[in-house]
């Protein structure tokens, strides 16, 4: 069985698991009052705003010159990804989101509400089901940077059906990936993967750095690591260190 590293803190914050973030999402809804939609609303401008300032800094592209391409997953992970297209289109980018197709229960409330704003701002979205990805390619090579917003920490095993071959695509595409909150495919607890997984080259993280992304060996996958506070009050913050 994989070991959790035992890393406590990183840049000021409490480190934690998946299942401590579960907890902590949980109470800042319920004892705090904090909308789960606000927080996806902080999550996704504090990428967006990192993004930019990556594309500034390492591309020497401002806004108006960027094409950023964001694959979305189903879930949550893919609403702060839509929220940060949203952001990055109204900033002056040229953004594209592809995103898997739902499940039959359809997106969860928050993934609509946000797939709806990002239309209503101008951002294309399309859909990454199996038949639409040979376009992927050819999408991902025009863009100048990549934002992994697939799977987040709730997701377990091996990445397969479409999201196996996106993050092959985006991988072999040679561009700059960001990624939000982990890198897909990469364990949130222990750091290690099933053989498909994200090479970001920067983890926009939220709200507290999660364990596996303190492992020696996921730092190949993670790249440079960010913590973004995304709006957990000071108390929730103390709690994360017990």
């Amino acid at each position: 069985m994989s070991k959790i590293p035992q890393v406590k803190e990183f840049d000021g914050l409490p480190v934690v698991t998946a299942e401590k973030m579960k907890y902590l999402d949980m109470k800042a809804s319920r004892e705090y009052s904090i909308p789960s939609a606000d927080l996806m609303e902080n999550a996704g401008r504090a990428v967006a705003e990192k993004a930019l300032e990556y594309a500034a800094a390492e591309l020497k592209k401002g806004p108006a010159e960027l094409r950023a391409v964001i694959c979305c997953g189903k879930g949550n992970n893919g609403g702060d990804g839509l929220v940060a297209a949203r952001y990055l289109k109204l900033a002056g980018a040229a953004v594209k989101v592809f995103i898997l197709a739902p499940k039959e229960s359809g997106y969860g409330e928050l993934v609509v509400k946000n797939l709806e704003a990002a239309r209503a701002a101008g951002v294309t979205v399309a859909l990454a089901g199996r038949e639409d990805l040979d376009a992927l390619s050819a999408e991902f090579a025009a863009a100048d940077l990549l934002l992994d917003a697939l799977l987040g920490v709730s997701a377990v095993g091996k990445p397969t059906g479409p999201v196996h071959r996106v993050i092959q695509l985006m991988n072999k595409s040679a561009r700059p990936i960001i990624a939000v909150d982990i890198p897909s495919g990469l364990s949130p607890d222990t750091g290690h993967h099933s053989g498909v997984y994200i090479m970001a080259k920067l983890t926009l993280t939220l709200g507290f750095a999660k364990s596996g992304l303190m492992a020696a060996h996921a730092q190949k996958n993670t790249g440079v690591i960010k913590v973004l506070p995304i709006g957990y009050p000071a108390a929730l913050i103390e709690e994360a260190r017990r």
